[in-house]
């Protein structure tokens, strides 16, 4: 058989004993006296001992009561604390955010312009690859994603296209020079490496999957490791410290993807929207984003336009083989 410790009743127990008596505790919990004392015998009931040994002026817990009190607070400051993490106070809003792991580093940015505009919110951020966020946002753990995918998560999503990211070849496999090309992916499902393999295939490149790790820590570690060659976004050399790919014959990397905001079906708070949409825009700007109906780099709000010396007749591809474009400027 099992006996539930029930809240309020702890807390009784402990207003009590940091009061120093029953009537400062009633007025402390909004209770009446009689109230107290009822929940202090039903303890009583439950330990099959007094809980105080005497009461009135010379309060004093008995023994079992004593002990009792040392559970008593850790249980209810762990309900408070649930309590304070899943229900927001008067005022308070509640935002869980989830972030594609690619692009991860825009969350400094993001946070310090949201908390700007909504300073009012308690968040909760998650990275993770975009397929998984996706299914998230779609099941209501989520109220808003920043993906690296063209595919909307679900019925009754918000999706924005804020632009199309491009991406390059990293890392300098050990071996496979002559072989199957070795590569690191992500696990399926995973529409970048969907769209590598059709790169590769319609080269006519052989390749094998040397590595797979859902974790993008991973895939950088393989790439630098020489265990495989790897498709992030292109500016990944200045994010990580990768090394971009050079190989005789590597066609260019897939199309850029699409970088999308998505918002959870049935609505979020009033505002909020057109917030995180700039916030994010504005956290992309040192990401080689494009715009989605120019192919031009996608500036961040005030940003400006910066010229860039014109590139060699020689050199019109990057070492990744992927096409010479200016980035955002900062």
């Amino acid at each position: 058989m099992h006996h539930d410790l029930q809240i309020n009743r702890l807390r009784t127990l402990v207003a009590v004993v940091d009061l120093g008596g029953f009537r400062r505790a009633a007025e402390s919990l909004h209770i009446t006296q009689p109230a107290v004392s009822q929940q202090i015998r039903q303890l009583s009931g439950l330990i099959r001992s007094p809980v105080f040994a005497s009461t009135g002026r010379n309060l004093r817990l008995s023994p079992r009561g004593e002990e009792l009190l040392r559970y008593a607070r850790r249980m209810v400051a762990l309900n408070d604390e649930a309590v304070d993490r899943f229900i927001p106070q008067a005022g308070q809003l509640m935002l869980s955010i989830g972030v594609a792991s690619q692009l991860a580093e825009v969350l400094p940015e993001f946070l310090r312009l949201l908390n700007r505009g909504m300073p009012q919110a308690q968040l909760s951020v998650r990275t993770g690859a975009s397929e998984e966020l996706a299914a998230q946002l779609a099941g209501g753990q989520l109220d808003a994603a920043l993906l690296l995918q063209s595919t909307a998560p679900g019925a009754g999503t918000d999706t924005r296209e804020l632009g199309r990211m491009r991406m390059a070849w990293f890392g300098r496999p050990a071996h496979g020079e002559r072989g199957a090309l070795p590569l690191a992916l992500f696990p399926e499902p995973c529409t970048l490496r969907g769209r590598v393999r059709e790169v590769l295939d319609a080269a006519g490149i052989e390749w094998r999957v040397a590595y797979e790790s859902g974790e993008l820590i991973g895939l950088r570690s393989a790439a630098k490791a020489g265990l495989g060659m790897t498709c992030l976004v292109a500016n990944g050399d200045e994010l990580w410290g990768l090394t971009p790919s050079v190989r005789p014959g590597l066609p260019p990397p897939p199309e850029p993807v699409p970088v999308t905001m998505s918002l959870a079906p049935g609505g979020v708070p009033e505002g909020f929207a057109g917030i995180a949409e700039k916030a994010f825009r504005q956290a992309l700007r040192d990401y080689p984003l494009l715009s989605e109906a120019t192919s031009e780099p996608a500036l961040g709000p005030g940003s400006e336009t910066r010229s860039e010396p014109a590139a060699p007749s020689s050199a019109t591809t990057d070492p990744a083989g992927a096409p010479l474009l200016a980035t955002a400027a900062a």
